[in-house]
């Protein structure tokens, strides 16, 4: 049986469950206030609520689908990592990332994932199980409401680029998106919020269809199928060229351009030859290239590319005139990369909790 989050709720949907509760239906909107335009978890500061309504509450729904258990901080400031337990005690990460002028959250959509691709921790418990688009979504909430009362800021941008393939949870990630979205709940404009996918090919395609209206980022990391499928093991379903189709029809259908991320690894997918490929790729096609200089993680013998390398292939970019910048790694500190923070904590190791 799926648990009843009161954060699914619709406002009609609310408006119907306050009848049967004998509670005049105006609640609903002072019960919609408390959850998303202040981000309140806990029915007692619910102050205008008679104390049988909240008990009512409290009794038939989950109010707080997540619990923070760990907060790190790097040592520049600029990122925090946060360790979440749901209410099943499964565990999920999400990151906030401040740059000037914007404060942007990365969300999980998956306790774990299934892609398992070879450079990333996320994959390496396995795939347990999908988010609701409520266990989504609070995590945007959780953290706006500790970034509003410790720094008196307000986040700017959400990206799904945590544990987990959103496109395989595509219903609630487009429900969350919704949530994200909708003015009712949070407001946010479409266009401050980006998903991305390794690469599923029908997913793609929906998402233009179902006119979602938000950014695209592609996991390419190699512009080769063969590379592609050695370091992940899902492009053995999705052939490159299957992908570049989808994305070229979700460009179509929307107007938007693509970002297409390239995690630059050593002696793998970073030498000149690559970025060659790679500018073959992409020639003719609107977007950037955000690449990504690799975030060691302990027990994988992947290394990150030289800083000469690193120059080198984006000179190249440069010299064919392909849009790319360099997204150097923050939170190394604090193994901000994907899944490392709950695997560690999944193997009993000190999270190293402030």
């Amino acid at each position: 049986m799926n648990p009843s989050f009161l954060h699914a709720l619709s406002m009609e949907e609310m408006k119907v469950w306050l009848q049967g509760q004998k509670e005049p239906v105006f609640r609903a909107k002072q019960i919609f206030e408390w959850l998303w335009k202040h981000g309140v978890f806990d029915v007692d500061k619910m102050t205008n609520l008679s104390l049988s309504l909240r008990e009512a509450l409290r009794s038939s729904f989950i109010i707080q689908p997540l619990t923070k258990v760990h907060q790190e901080e790097s040592t520049d400031k600029e990122t925090t990592k946060f360790l979440w337990q749901l209410y099943d005690g499964k565990m999920v990460e999400s990151v906030l990332i401040r740059a000037p002028g914007r404060r942007t959250v990365c969300v999980s959509s998956q306790v774990g994932c299934p892609v398992r691709c070879a450079f990333c921790a996320s994959g390496k418990g396995g795939f347990v199980r999908d988010l609701s688009a409520s266990e989504i979504v609070c995590q945007v909430l959780a953290i706006q409401q500790e970034l509003q009362a410790v720094e008196d800021e307000r986040i700017t941008n959400v990206v799904y680029m945590g544990m987990g393939e959103p496109l395989r949870n595509y219903d609630a990630v487009v429900e969350s998106i919704r949530f994200l979205s909708d003015p009712a709940y949070l407001g946010f404009s479409k266009r401050r919020i980006t998903l991305s996918t390794v690469g599923i090919v029908e997913n793609i395609l929906r998402l233009a269809n179902d006119g979602v209206g938000v950014n695209l980022a592609i996991s390419l990391h190699a512009s080769r199928q063969e590379i592609r499928q050695k370091i992940i093991p899902y492009a053995r379903q999705y052939p490159l060229e299957e992908i570049m189709k989808a994305v070229d029809y979700f460009h179509e259908a929307t107007g938007r351009d693509i970002t297409y991320e390239y995690i630059l690894l050593a002696g793998v997918n970073d030498r000149i030859e690559d970025a060659k490929d790679l500018c073959a790729l992409l020639r003719g096609r609107q977007g950037s290239v955000n690449l990504i200089p690799y975030n060691a993680i302990p027990g994988i013998t992947l290394q990150r590319s030289t800083t000469r390398d690193i120059g080198a292939f984006r000179e190249y970019l440069d010299r064919m005139g392909i849009v790319n910048t360099c997204r150097y790694t923050k939170g190394t500190d604090i193994a901000a990369a994907c899944g490392q923070l709950a695997l560690r904590e999944s193997m009993g190791e000190d999270g190293g909790a402030v």
